[in-house]
């Protein structure tokens, strides 16, 4: 894909957006905005998919620690969306770049009819130079997924997968905590080796996959590996790289082995 205008879907992670307190970390987000306004402005078309409003919305309600009431979750999203939404705004008004918020349900991705006018509202967003900024919609769907009746999306590592398949995009980048997927647990064995290319999801894969990540995010490797599977059925590739090395975005879109590429088997059209 060296050289070649891609449309890529990038999602970042709690861990990357906050401290460890909850707050924002300021220096991440002008970063990551920077980044991808430059890559917007490389030619490629640029997706993120943002996680971080229930524990930005914690910190701002001033919360001892993440709710735990399904409700009380909802309303630390809504306040945590809206903190999230005017920073990304003035931070990538800083480098002239338009942004757009797009928050999703399940029922969103599901229904033929709704999921045909999201791709349409996509297109024309890209077609725009804007970069849409996507998360789900908690404040309405954390409902579902709390009570397991309607799990279609569940954490922004499937939302983006999904997102990413309904764009028809090229390349799907997970920003996470870790440099991509280890044979081994790396905090539990320093030995253990980065796998830089993967091009089957077979057992031996599957069962690198540990638990949940910190307790300021909600996915672990496991959310990451099913992303991948959604990535590879629909023939893009799918990265996970660390996301306090943003200026990796780079060499990731020329291709070069960076973190863990999941190798997607290409669908002739």
């Amino acid at each position: 894909m060296e050289g070649k205008k891609q449309r890529i879907v990038v999602k970042v992670g709690t861990s990357t957006l906050t401290h460890d307190s909850g707050s924002l970390d300021l220096r991440s987000m002008e970063r990551l905005a920077r980044t991808l306004a430059d890559l917007q402005g490389l030619g490629h078309e640029i997706i993120l998919v943002s996680s971080g409003a229930i524990a930005v919305g914690t910190e701002s309600l001033g919360l001892p620690e993440r709710p735990r009431e399904l409700r009380m979750k909802q309303a630390a999203a809504a306040v945590g969306q809206c903190r999230m939404m005017h920073i990304y705004d003035k931070l990538f008004a800083e480098y002239n770049q338009s942004v757009a918020q797009i928050l999703l349900t399940g029922d969103d991705v599901e229904d033929p009819n709704r999921a045909e006018h999201l791709r349409g509202t996509f297109s024309a967003l890209l077609s725009m130079g804007v970069i849409p900024v996507v998360n789900e919609n908690d404040s309405v769907s954390s409902a579902e997924i709390e009570t397991g009746h309607h799990k279609v999306l569940g954490d922004n590592d499937t939302l983006s997968a999904i997102v990413a398949g309904l764009c028809r995009a090229n390349l799907l980048v997970l920003l996470s905590d870790i440099d991509g997927l280890y044979d081994a647990d790396p905090k539990a064995h320093p030995e253990a080796k980065l796998l830089h290319q993967v091009t089957e999801l077979t057992p031996e894969i599957l069962e690198m996959a540990g638990g949940a990540g910190t307790w300021r995010g909600t996915g672990g490797m496991a959310t990451k590996l099913s992303a991948a599977r959604v990535a590879m059925a629909a023939g893009f590739d799918m990265v996970i790289t660390n996301g306090a090395k943003l200026e990796n975005l780079y060499g990731i879109v020329e291709g070069q082995d960076i973190g863990t590429r999941f190798i997607a088997r290409r669908i002739i059209q």
